[in-house]
């Protein structure tokens, strides 16, 4: 377990080590140059073996939507390396599929259409999309639209649904293209307590039906304890990762076992350290 004050430490890759799905070693992001740098995040490494649920907390702007960032490739670091499926993350494109706190459904098209659409965009379904857009593609997005509880609302439109189910249909379409990797920027925090709480479940089951790996940003803590195997804390910005300890509660996990005391005491020791980083003084780059 890293602690509060230890820096993340390389390691060496033993033989019957799970996949890396993603690391980051030393990296860095700084907008800006010269008297207008703005310091995003210090140096910071991170290991994710393949199919492993990590989540990010930490206070705002410390830097957490940047580590999703650099793992998607819209960010470069500016010292460090960012490696992802065994690669340089600008080397070559991996399969990700993304879900963000506002649904971003193009409301002139059906649901299906929309959850469909990462078929016609990445190979090598984009092959095949035009001969199996109304059959096998379709049976896909119809299975997945059941797994999250939105059968017979294929043939609707963005605007006739609600905001729970618009992140809903948000995560068949991240998943519909079988992407090795789910990054997650903060999907239910535009949602009611008790939608939240329903997707967290939808969620699981997901993970646990199709394992890919995931890395959920979140300042919800229940949320981050009820989903993930991981929960790495990071400190204010320029963020870097404080604390990195595993979530041993068996799965699946229900709404109820948050409120048990084993968890609660998860929570409030996240909270203490996310509160304890936000009184310290800010770091500068060099």
């Amino acid at each position: 377990m890293q602690t509060l004050g230890q820096a993340a430490q390389p390691s060496v890759i033993l033989a019957d080590e799970p996949l890396r799905a993603i690391e980051l070693s030393a990296a860095t992001v700084t907008f800006g140059r010269g008297d207008k740098a703005v310091p995003a995040l210090s140096e910071t490494s991170l290991r994710i073996a393949d199919g492993e649920f990590v989540a990010l907390v930490g206070p705002s702007g410390c830097g957490k939507s940047t580590i999703l960032r650099l793992v998607s490739g819209l960010v470069q670091p500016t010292r460090g390396v960012v490696i992802v499926g065994g690669r340089e993350v600008a080397a070559k494109a991996l399969r990700i599929g993304m879900a963000f706190q506002n649904p971003t459904l193009l409301p002139w098209l059906t649901i299906e259409q929309n959850v469909m659409l990462p078929l016609r965009i990445v190979q090598p379904f984009r092959a095949r999309y035009r001969r199996e857009r109304r059959t096998t593609f379709r049976d896909k997005a119809h299975a997945l639209l059941g797994q999250v509880g939105l059968k017979g609302f294929a043939s609707r439109y963005p605007w006739q649904l609600s905001g729970g189910m618009l992140q809903r249909a948000n995560l068949c379409r991240a998943l519909i293209h079988e992407p090795r990797m789910l990054l997650l920027d903060e999907p239910f925090g535009a949602l009611d307590q008790f939608t939240r709480e329903e997707l967290w479940s939808i969620l699981q089951d997901l993970w646990l039906a199709h394992k890919p790996t995931v890395l959920l940003v979140t300042h919800d803590l229940r949320e981050a304890g009820f989903l993930a195997g991981r929960i790495c804390v990071m400190s204010a910005r320029p963020g870097r990762i404080i604390d990195d300890s595993p979530v041993d509660f068996a799965r699946p996990r229900t709404i109820a076992m948050t409120f048990e005391p084993e968890f609660v005491t998860l929570n409030q020791r996240l909270r203490d350290l996310i509160v304890h980083t936000r009184s310290l003084p800010a770091e500068r780059e060099n």
